[in-house]
């Protein structure tokens, strides 16, 4: 890597300080992030543009050589990537595989620095608060699961938004924090219009990034919850799979705590884990290590043991019917019993 990078950025992503390095200057995170399917806004809360920390939580070098094949390596904390990255931006199939994107580098990153520096955990889940309850309703599950779903249907039933794709939380002096997540939902526009016509957005606000993959990016914020960190609430974690056809309900209690228990593991180890393709063209490896996996099960074991777990349950479901009668419960009875 050459030794002289004339620009530089400072990001902040909850709690994790980034500092990013270029001797290209559009090759940096463009500001003011767009509400739009690639934007890093479907994955966080807020990406805040900060001075150039001197000591971060880690950084990203991205040197513009365009004879160049990309390469990519991770030393430590600092990720390096050189090669002709602005014809690659240019000519990508897919921008949400590239550094800035909502599943590129940048959003893995920033979830292993929340595990490393910060010991925050990050589900792939959306989140739904029922305030009078002071219950959090955790849906966690991959694409396709069903979450959007699960989303759109509890804000319909008086639910606040606490986040959209990724749930975090944290464990301290025996109490669990958990913090407000993206408010923004990439949504597929055949999903809005056979069940939740209600939340298009005004012809105005639509643009044509945002529905090219028959997805459209909805700002929800208007629902979420007015308290941005939650304290010891009870939880309920649904592990959905929602189908067209389907005609019942059925709620299945995980009351196995090893069974629940990997479950969860599975869902938070996931984007950490997985290998990704960049630009189409530059495969980087998952970022985790031996220590995170161990400080992260231990996490998930302290969450699913933990008396305000109420409930861990997979749910098999139709979409106008994925609640079930959930909501009536007051109170649940301890997972388990």
């Amino acid at each position: 890597m050459p030794e002289k990078e004339n620009y530089s950025q400072g990001l902040k992503i909850l709690k994790a300080k980034v500092a990013v390095f270029s001797n290209e200057p559009s090759l940096l995170l463009a500001f003011p992030l767009r509400v739009e399917v690639p934007s890093l806004l479907t994955d966080f809360r807020e990406v805040v543009r900060i001075p150039t920390p001197a000591h971060p939580d880690g950084s990203i070098h991205v040197w513009e050589a365009p004879t160049s094949r990309p390469l990519y390596r991770l030393v430590g904390s600092r990720a390096l990537f050189r090669g002709p990255f602005v014809n690659l931006t240019h000519r990508s199939s897919d921008p949400r595989f590239s550094l800035w994107g909502n599943l590129g580098f940048l959003y893995r990153f920033a979830l292993y620095l929340l595990e490393k520096k910060h010991r925050i955990w990050n589900l792939h889940a959306c989140a739904l608060f029922d305030r009078p309850k002071d219950r959090l309703y955790v849906v966690a599950g991959g694409a396709g699961s069903g979450k959007t779903i699960f989303l759109l249907s509890g804000l319909e039933r008086g639910l606040e938004l606490f986040s959209t794709e990724t749930v975090h939380f944290t464990f301290n002096g025996g109490r669990f924090r958990w913090f407000m997540g993206s408010l923004i939902d990439n949504v597929r526009t055949e999903t809005l219009r056979r069940y939740f016509p209600r939340f298009w957005p005004p012809r105005w606000a639509r643009n044509e990034l945002a529905s090219w993959i028959g997805k459209i990016a909805i700002d929800l914020s208007p629902y979420q919850c007015p308290r941005k960190t939650l304290i010891d609430p009870e939880v309920v974690i649904l592990l959905p799979r929602v189908e067209a056809g389907r005609r019942s309900w059925e709620l299945t209690p995980l009351t196995n705590p090893c069974r629940a228990a990997r479950a969860v593991f599975d869902n938070i180890s996931q984007k950490l884990a997985e290998t990704v393709l960049l630009y189409d063209v530059l495969p980087v490896a998952g970022i985790d290590s031996i220590g995170l996996a161990r400080a992260r099960w231990q996490a998930v074991e302290k969450l699913v043991g933990s008396e305000k777990t109420r409930l861990v349950a997979s749910v098999l479901s139709s979409p106008r019917h994925c609640w079930g009668n959930l909501l009536s419960y007051r109170p649940l009875p301890r997972r388990g019993k």
